[in-house]
């Protein structure tokens, strides 16, 4: 249990029937009139569903352990990811579902943050942005480049993404993990 008080952004809370909420943004708020109130965004962790959700001053909420730990991306095993803990070598298979997104940008040996609470894999989590070859693009067009355009690219994990005309396959590139965007070249 905590406080309305001793919110800080990250905090895992467990709200309305065991459902899980991390606090995204907080504000206490303390009008001329009336007591003192916290505004809260809070995100559902397993949906990502946000909602804003205002308590009162010092009420006492219940507090979820998550425990994040890094851990590496071994392989596929039919649906499931395997996922390796570095510290005990222990192997985690986490669902589809639970990786998400994220399933787009990993390849074996990627090292990412497993949440779990209770021993249930809640969500896994890339850094801002991974560095990926370019398995296969159409080359650019000479006349195309004065727009600055762009053309579809797959990347080596089968995730297609938009990046410039002058990007060749083969060429190792900066992805951001949120929005799929181009980040730029990486050079060897």
């Amino acid at each position: 249990m905590a406080s309305t008080n001793d919110l800080k952004n990250g905090l895992v809370l467990k709200l309305e029937g065991g459902q899980l909420w991390s606090v995204v943004e907080f504000q206490h708020v303390k009008p001329g009139k009336g007591p003192a109130f916290v505004r809260t965004k809070l995100k559902n962790v397993l949906s990502g569903k946000v909602v804003d959700k205002t308590f009162n001053a010092g009420v006492k909420v219940e507090t979820a352990t998550v425990d994040k730990r890094d851990m590496q991306f071994s392989y596929m095993d039919g649906e499931y990811f395997v996922f390796m803990d570095m510290e005990t070598y222990d192997q985690l298979m986490v669902d589809r579902k639970a990786v998400g997104d994220a399933a787009n940008f990993l390849i074996e040996g990627f090292t990412a943050t497993v949440a779990q609470h209770e021993g249930e894999v809640l969500f896994v989590e890339l850094p801002a942005a991974v560095e990926l070859v370019v398995q296969e693009t159409e080359p650019g067009v000479q006349g195309d480049r004065s727009t600055g355009g762009t053309k579809p690219a797959t990347l080596e994990t089968g995730h297609q993404i938009q990046v410039p005309l002058f990007i060749t396959t083969g060429e190792k590139i900066k992805v951001d993990t949120r929005s799929s965007d181009y980040l730029g070249r990486v050079n060897s």
